[in-house]
Formats: C-alpha cells, sequence, structure tokens
C-alpha cells in the first residue's frame, strides 16, 4: 500500500509541476497584430547577446522599469519575456498593480519568444 500511495504522490508532483512549467510562457503562436508592444526585461548584458526585432529593452532589475511602463498605453496587449519567464512573471504583476488592464502575455524565454511571435532576434 505504501508503494502505490508514493507512486500516486510522485505522479501528482509531477503533473502539478509540468503545469507550473507551462504556465510560465505560451506555446501558442501569437497573433501580432493584437500586440502593442513586445517588452524584454533582460539586463543590458542578456540583451546585448540578442532580442527581439523592435523589442522595448526595459530591464526590470534595472531600477526605472516603473517609469519606463508609465509611458505605456494602460489598456493595450503587451507581450513580455525573458530569459525563462520568471522574471516576466514578475513584470506582469508589477504592470496589473500599476493599473495595466490588457492582455499581458508571458512570452517565456527569447527563444520560445522568437517562435511565438515569429520575430527574428537581432543584436
Amino acid at each position: 500500500m505504501s508503494k502505490l500511495f508514493k507512486f500516486l504522490a510522485a505522479s501528482l508532483i509531477a503533473v502539478f509541476a509540468v503545469g507550473s512549467l507551462s504556465a510560465c510562457s505560451t506555446s501558442a503562436p501569437v497573433d501580432m497584430s493584437t500586440v502593442a508592444e513586445v517588452i524584454d526585461v533582460r539586463t543590458p548584458e542578456e540583451t546585448a547577446a540578442g532580442y527581439l526585432e523592435g523589442a522595448l529593452l526595459f530591464d526590470i532589475n534595472g531600477g526605472n522599469f516603473a517609469e519606463q511602463i508609465s509611458t505605456l498605453d494602460k489598456s493595450a496587449n503587451y507581450f513580455i519575456y525573458c530569459r525563462s519567464g520568471n522574471r516576466a512573471g514578475g513584470a506582469i504583476d508589477q504592470m496589473k498593480a500599476a493599473g495595466f488592464t490588457g492582455v499581458l502575455t508571458n512570452g517565456g524565454s527569447l527563444a520560445e519568444a522568437a517562435s511565438a511571435t515569429g520575430l527574428a532576434i537581432v543584436q
């Protein structure tokens, strides 16, 4: 009986782990005609290695993220990405707290974001 319990517990943990990973980013293609801006929230050192063409470079850890997002239309839709999706999630939380009401999509990593948007990676 304890083996069955351990198996069920491990199975549930695996299901929730996979579900939470997929929640970090979108895997489906994004209709870019509905997106006002693509925002890269990585550091300047990270974006120097490449970023999506046309993306706004708003370093979430740079100290002026709140000022940068204050220039944006709060009702528009935004696609946000970083290295893994974690900082993009934090950026989305900050944007919601600042009153953003449009669709805020976590694009995950640069590669995931490029795949979802069809935008080229530039340097």
